[in-house]
């Protein structure tokens, strides 16, 4: 991407396709939906496929020829991802759980991959009729009142001990619950998706956010890579390694990080310490 005005109509494009996917989800929320599971502990509604449909469709007809990486489409739809210049990396429910549970904590998000990194994002979270964007070299915002954009910023902590860090509500194992009861940290917050733990560091309401391998997919990943390091944040794996959008392997299997980026490292070393 390079001139602003390409990239605020990129921006428009993902949070007005990702509105009318939270448009859908809001139809269905709660209505007792049906259940099915694509494995242990992973479920999936008629919500997420509808979503799923729709924001594919769209991204389609915006931007034709570019893969779509969806969670809920096959494999055979984005065959040739690797070696394609731009990818989209679709969740078109992140949260499933807390949309069954009617806890409201879900999001649709929509990022965006240029030469191997993300570079832009939308998330919307639809039982708060709140959207976040951001790109590379533009900075990350949430809009209000339509049109309004309030620039996101981390927050300040210059260490653990002043942190806030948020975690899974639904995910976090025995080990991850242990290490993060350890991490002398000021507070950790439980939050339900992916996406929304992100825009907490994003917006500065959390320093951290640690997901414990395996975590989720790419799809879990992309829009908040982009928009808390469009914010000035860091994202990365447990290694402290960015993510390989091009990777084979879809799935996150060492972990994730975002922070406010001071205490970045320090958060990977004390995880490292934490697990040995």
């Amino acid at each position: 991407m390079t001139g602003s005005a390409e990239i605020l109509g990129l921006l428009d494009t993902l949070q007005a396709i990702a509105w009318q996917a939270a448009r859908v989800i809001k139809g269905h929320y709660k209505q007792s939906p049906e259940i099915r599971y694509k494995g242990p502990s992973d479920p999936v509604t008629r919500a997420d496929l509808e979503a799923n449909t729709l924001i594919c469709e769209q991204l389609q007809r915006a931007f034709p020829g570019v893969p779509i990486v969806a969670e809920e489409s096959a494999a055979e739809t984005y065959a040739g991802r690797t070696d394609a210049a731009r990818v989209f990396f679709v969740d078109p429910l992140d949260g499933t759980r807390e949309f069954i549970a009617e806890n409201d904590e879900f999001v649709v998000m929509i990022g965006v991959v240029d030469d191997g990194r993300a570079s832009a994002g939308a998330i919307v979270a639809p039982a708060f009729d709140r959207v976040w964007v951001g790109a590379v070299g533009l900075g990350s915002f949430e809009l209000t009142s339509g049109t309004t954009r309030t620039k996101l910023q981390p927050g300040r902590a210059a260490t653990l001990s002043e942190s806030i860090v948020v975690a899974s509500r639904s995910h976090l194992g025995a080990r991850a619950e242990h290490a993060l009861g350890r991490f002398g940290a000021r507070r950790v917050d439980r939050v339900g998706s992916a996406g929304l733990k992100g825009v907490r560091v994003a917006s500065g309401e959390a320093d951290v956010y640690v997901a414990s391998p395996p975590a989720g997919s790419l799809w879990d990943a992309c829009a908040i890579d982009a928009i808390v390091t469009a914010a000035g944040g860091r994202f990365s794996d447990l290694d402290g390694n960015a993510l390989d959008y091009r990777a084979t392997d879809l799935t996150n299997l060492r972990g994730l990080v975002a922070s406010n980026g001071t205490v970045h490292d320090a958060v990977i070393e004390q995880w490292q310490r934490l697990q040995m």
